[in-house]
């Protein structure tokens, strides 16, 4: 099986960019962010702390998490309901950014999301696909923009859901959940030595799809 590890800070475009890669490679698209947010839910539904590590670590055994496919679009089932509607909140954003630091959460859903790419080929990103999960996937790429271009593209897209929102509050936060990911103990968000640094601050999408298929053909070639 191949796979292709997508890494990258909050807001990057990491997961619209890898579903449009996945459908024109063929491969299929695991979005390993959605996994740390279904288990976000559960924490929230049942009202854990994300600051009491044991509540965290006796939960994890209560969850279950698996990812379908229903006409071509991923859905996300948390213990048998489809929570995909949910995940994109910033209540569930923040508390998977809490909870993703914790071993018991990171163990758990990296044994899954092993496991899926073992059984085909997949896209996969997140924050430590290319040095933790898939060390040995063909392709790795680390994509990132500025603090201010994410910030404006979250922003866009909560005006274009008719939601109200502060710009540089969504800066600020973002540079918070910047800061979390890359200083937790636990496979920290870094760039893999070997994966190939890709700053689409600049770029609209279609630029940014070919210069990924650019990064992919190069590593087919060297494979």
């Amino acid at each position: 099986m191949s796979a292709i590890a997508i890494d990258g800070p909050a807001g990057a475009g990491k997961s619209t960019i890898a579903k449009l890669l996945a459908k024109q490679l063929g491969y299929v698209y695991v979005d390993t962010g959605a996994m740390y947010r279904a288990m976000a839910v559960y924490f929230s539904q049942n009202d854990i702390n994300p600051d009491d590590e044991n509540a965290i670590n006796g939960a994890v055994d209560n969850i279950d998490i698996s990812i379908e496919y229903k006409d071509g679009v991923q859905q996300v089932i948390l213990n048998g309901e489809n929570v995909t509607s949910l995940l994109r909140t910033e209540e569930t954003g923040k508390m998977a950014s809490k909870t993703s630091k914790y071993a018991a959460v990171r163990t758990k859903l990296v044994a899954l999301q092993r496991g899926l790419a073992k059984k085909t080929d997949v896209i996969m990103d997140g924050r430590d696909i290319g040095t933790t999960v898939l060390p040995d996937a063909f392709a790795k790429i680390y994509l990132t923009a500025s603090s201010d271009a994410r910030a404006k593209r979250r922003y866009d897209e909560l005006v274009a859901k008719g939601e109200q929102c502060d710009l540089s509050a969504i800066k600020e936060d973002i540079e918070k959940r910047d800061y979390q990911d890359m200083h937790r103990e636990i496979s920290p968000l870094k760039q893999a030595e070997d994966a190939v640094l890709l700053d689409t601050s600049d770029m609209n999408i279609e630029q940014v799809v070919a210069a990924m298929r650019d990064i992919i053909d190069n590593a087919v070639k060297n494979k």
